[in-house]
């Protein structure tokens, strides 16, 4: 690769991955052009306002913030300082719904283990102490896979490094997570309590693999945390921080095309005309980029056909309110899980329409952040995770069902105790499965990107240092180690590293 003493990189998408990557390659001397074709930072992880509310446009709460907190010290930042968060506790609710196969029950789930070993007493006496050893097991767990996390697989020989090798009989391949966590608690509810955070990664605790039970593990054992302003505000001194350390964020301005020579990607092209590059990061959404930017011919392994046949995560379908009055009793986060959990799962993996009492995630910001809203109101964000587009092809009418799931979730609003919610709309902003494709550039608007199943995994991902195309580096959930804002954060380290020694330059210590 050419050395320059101020290497020219592009980053395709000004996500959580993107900006992580730039300021670490504003920091290590390079000159950095970030293009985000919304005309705001941070993709998925962005904000926006309308009639003085703010919402959060996809993640809603920061979790295990070391990452990126060691991403802002090698920058010569505090992540305390620049985005002040608070700890939520109790960090959410989960509500159980009540049908022939579940019992209903609430958790108000906290991480002092005292107070929610007493809760699970309190819901299924035989299960007390289970909450204790689930969280020492899974603290070695963490231990063990926090090195596999954080380093590259580019190559099968790295499946065989020490620390892999070490770690292999903790990740019990032949278990789900569903089962995993059945190891702790035999209640069907405190199961799902521990493994519905499979949807983080959009996928079903009864097919994700038994390795992610370290995610329940790092909210108990990390904290919930609700960034002051929102999600939004992290993305936003991020994309100041590129600029402080002399990068640029170009927003309203997406990359129109690349240029190669012969598989190496040499320039990018916008409104602005045609930049050369050393490097490209790709940050936004893997799958739809490689069809739209890179050509099928230059691609070896991961062409087309090849991407049309992978699994990929849920959609999901979102409603944000902004509500006249409060919201008595309502928690800053709600799960609420369906009756027949495992019912709406299987409607969800198979693309068929979701029954009426269906499961939701409610995030009542306001709660904790009163900055969020007009004096006197509140915000509400919904979620309901939906099949994706190739999954309910032929079987969901996406022009039409967003209207029949308005009402459901108005109907879920008032079961968790929101008066009348309809009737105090002053805001309403609805995402769906469409929008997600069309208009925020999402393969089959699966939200959450590749599934997370073992075989796209470590290697069977796509590598941080693209294989296929020269000069190219991955970041953000298409790639290892995968979908999370942790992990995300943690693919641009380690995409950046592998740049820089590229590039022949030393990472910013």
């Amino acid at each position: 690769m050419p050395t320059k003493p101020r290497p020219e990189v592009a980053i395709v998408g000004a996500g959580p991955g993107g900006l992580a990557a730039a300021m670490l390659l504003a920091k290590a001397g390079c000159r950095v052009r970030v293009f985000e074709r919304h005309g705001v930072p941070g993709g998925r992880t962005s904000s926006f306002a309308a009639e003085g509310f703010r919402f959060d446009l996809g993640p809603t709460f920061f979790l295990y913030p070391r990452v990126l907190g060691e991403i802002f010290a090698q920058c010569g930042y505090d992540l305390a300082a620049e985005v002040p968060m608070e700890r939520l506790d109790p960090q959410y609710r989960l509500v159980f719904g009540e049908g022939p196969r579940q019992k209903p029950g609430r958790l108000d789930c906290t991480p002092d283990v005292e107070r929610m070993e007493q809760q699970i007493a309190a819901l299924s006496p035989g299960d007390r102490g289970g909450f204790t050893r689930f969280l020492r097991e899974n603290r070695s767990k963490l231990e063990a896979f926090t090195p596999i996390l954080e380093s590259p697989f580019d190559s099968l020989s790295a499946l065989l490094r020490p620390e892999v090798l070490r770690s292999a009989h903790l990740v019990r391949p032949w278990r789900t997570l569903h089962r995993e966590v059945g190891r702790f608690f035999k209640d069907p509810r405190l199961q799902l309590a521990f493994t519905f955070q499979g949807k983080y990664l959009g996928m079903s605790p009864f097919q994700c693999p038994s390795l992610f039970s370290i995610l329940a593990f790092l909210e108990y054992e990390h904290g919930v945390h609700h960034p002051i302003g929102g999600c939004g505000q992290v993305s936003q001194r991020m994309a100041e921080i590129v600029e402080e350390l002399g990068g640029e964020v170009r927003l309203d301005e997406p990359i129109e095309s690349l240029g190669f020579s012969g598989r190496r990607v040499s320039a990018v092209t916008t409104r602005s005309g045609e930049h050369a590059v050393d490097a490209l990061v790709i940050n936004s959404d893997f799958a739809q980029t490689m069809t739209e930017l890179a050509p099928d011919h230059l691609r070896r392994r991961w062409k087309d056909k090849k991407l049309a046949k992978m699994k990929y995560s849920c959609s999901t379908f979102m409603m944000y309110l902004g509500l006249e009055g409060d919201l008595p009793g309502l928690a800053h986060h709600t799960v609420y899980l369906a009756p027949e959990y495992e019912k709406n799962l299987a409607d969800i993996e198979h693309g068929r329409p979701l029954d009426e009492d269906c499961s939701v995630y409610v995030q009542a910001a306001t709660q904790t952040d009163p900055s969020l809203a007009p004096a006197g109101c509140s915000t509400l964000y919904v979620l309901v995770p939906t099949a994706n587009l190739g999954a309910s092809e032929g079987r969901i009418d996406w022009n039409e069902e967003p209207q029949r799931l308005r009402g459901v979730v108005m109907r879920q609003l008032e079961r968790l105790g929101v008066e009348r919610p309809e009737e105090r709309i002053r805001v309403e902003r609805t995402v769906t499965p469409l929008d997600w494709r069309h208009t925020h550039h999402i393969y089959r608007g699966a939200t959450f990107n590749l599934a997370h199943s073992l075989d796209q995994m470590l290697y069977w991902r796509p590598h941080n240092r693209f294989e296929d195309l020269g000069g190219v580096y991955l970041v953000g959930g298409g790639t290892h180690p995968g979908s999370g804002l942790p992990t995300i954060y943690s693919s641009a380290r380690i995409a950046t590293d592998a740049l820089l020694e590229d590039l022949g330059k030393r990472a910013a210590a």
